[in-house]
């Protein structure tokens, strides 16, 4: 064995010592190969001009290790995947449409509706209640439903944390499981890892059934990383929901508070579409049927909504193509609060146009950033806008999550999506639109009140900020492909 042994030694060094002269060539070559096989992937599966260029710089520019982080982020293995379990259909629900669908009051709205309605395959219900909460309420209110569940709870989160907020909720969660109640808890596999240790081991000696949405330790196991779901959402029941932008965590309910962030709860027809989406991210997980038929009232309230659940997967650009046609409509004033405002050009040159015809544009944003990356190159996008006439205004401590925009006092939008790169292209996010003027006019005094409690930032401000800060802030905005 030993005089084998040495043998192979010997051989494997003699074939070191004779190539080592030609290591930089073969190091060239397989860079370069490495690049054009990039290259040729980049154009053919990248619809967006700017990610393909940024990639191929990438993998030109440092050899290999852009190659690498390609096939790690850049690769988009989700839609063959969905494809896979689902049929192609991960994100949609079944597609059934009403023959008599709920229309929009205001009449230049009704175009909307019916392009939304196209992109999401969708009705528009009506007889919806929609009841705006602020995190801690909202966390209480979930609480209280989970305690007078009788069939089922169905929660999804990006971040569930082990602590202060967390533990009442999985107590809750145990209770519900202890009366006989089905639970279903879907945490994101990236999320899960904000508290440590996980809540899940928590959950799961409580014998609450719960998953991680695309989750694993072993890179060459995980070449999902950089998708994730971010939806925020949980139906009871099959009757009562909650959805907004509220993750589970400490910070929302301590005091004083770290974080403020919006969520609503959800009652009517449209609580079926948050269930869809749900079971539908459910089986992508780990192969359960859920039963996805609605069980409340046809009629609880006013508002006329429809949920837009969007991902990288069959549904790319569902919520920029929203995001478009709700600029495109509007008449008189857009809202728009947000904690990550980082949108692409089209975006931006849409927002132009929109001030061109006279619309009045609204912007909130933190004035501290949790992702100081992301501000800088928010505060760079921002700078071109005021200058074309949009109102900035940077809301007070603490950091807002919310995620709000609002049209014409007529139509808003609430869920868990950003206007960055992220949740435009790389998440899985769940919004709903909402069509009702009571509603609106709730949502805009709310926002009237961060505007009031908060700072305004004119053209004259950017103009005094120090060149340095310019710079960096212009820095920041070159990685908005991948923010």
């Amino acid at each position: 064995m030993d005089l084998h042994t040495s043998g192979w030694k010997t051989v494997l060094s003699g074939w070191v010592d004779m190539i080592s002269p030609f290591w930089p060539q073969i190091a060239a070559t397989i860079s370069i190969s490495l690049a054009v096989v990039v290259t040729v992937h980049v154009t053919q599966h990248k619809r967006d001009s700017r990610a393909a260029a940024a990639w191929t710089g990438l993998v030109w520019l440092v050899p290999l290790l852009g190659a690498i982080l390609y096939l790690l982020l850049g690769v988009n293995r989700i839609r063959r995947r969905a494809r896979q379990l689902t049929g192609g259909i991960i994100d949609a629900a079944d597609g059934w449409r009403v023959a008599a669908e709920a229309q929009p009051e205001p009449k230049h709205l009704q175009v909307l509706s019916r392009l939304v309605g196209s992109l999401t395959h969708l009705p528009l219900t009506a007889g919806n209640a929609i009841t705006p909460m602020d995190a801690p309420g909202a966390l209480q209110a979930m609480i209280a439903r989970i305690d007078a569940a009788t069939e089922s709870v169905y929660l999804a989160t990006y971040i569930f944390g082990n602590d202060a907020a967390g533990k009442p909720l999985s107590d809750a969660l145990a209770r519900a499981v202890t009366r006989g109640v089905r639970v279903r808890v879907l945490i994101d596999g990236v999320g899960s890892l904000y508290s440590l240790p996980p809540v899940i081991y928590r959950l799961r000696r409580q014998g609450v059934r719960v998953e991680r949405f695309l989750h694993s330790l072993a890179p060459w196991r995980m070449p999902y990383m950089n998708l994730r779901n971010h939806r925020k959402f949980m139906v009871v029941d099959r009757q009562w929901g909650f959805t907004g932008g509220m993750n589970i965590r400490a910070g929302y309910i301590q005091s004083p508070p770290r974080i403020t962030d919006l969520h609503v709860a959800v009652e009517g027809p449209v609580v079926g579409q948050l269930l869809r989406s749900f079971a539908a991210d459910w089986y992508f997980t780990c192969g359960e049927l859920l039963e996805t038929s609605y069980c409340g009232a046809a009629r609880v309230g006013d508002v006329q909504a429809r949920g837009i659940s969007a991902g990288p997967d069959a549904d790319f650009d569902k919520r920029r193509l929203t995001l478009l046609a709700s600029i495109g409509s509007a008449e008189h004033r857009i809202r728009i609060v947000t904690p990550y405002f980082v949108p692409d050009l089209t975006l931006l040159a849409t927002l132009q146009l929109a001030m061109l015809k006279g619309v009045q544009v609204q912007v909130v944003v933190p004035a501290r950033n949790n992702l100081r990356l992301v501000h800088w190159a928010s505060m760079h996008a921002l700078r071109w806008l005021v200058d074309e006439g949009a109102e900035l205004h940077l809301s007070a401590a603490p950091f807002d999550h919310s995620k709000v925009m609002s049209v014409d006092q007529h139509w808003v939008m609430v869920g868990s999506g950003n206007w960055d790169a992220r949740s435009l292209r790389l998440n899985f996010e769940f919004d709903l639109e909402c069509y009702c003027e009571a509603l609106a006019g709730q949502l805009d005094r709310w926002i009237d009140r961060r505007i009031e409690q908060g700072r305004h930032m004119t053209s004259a401000d950017f103009q005094q900020m120090a060149p340095w800060r310019r710079v960096r802030n212009a820095l920041a905005h070159m990685m908005e492909p991948y923010l």
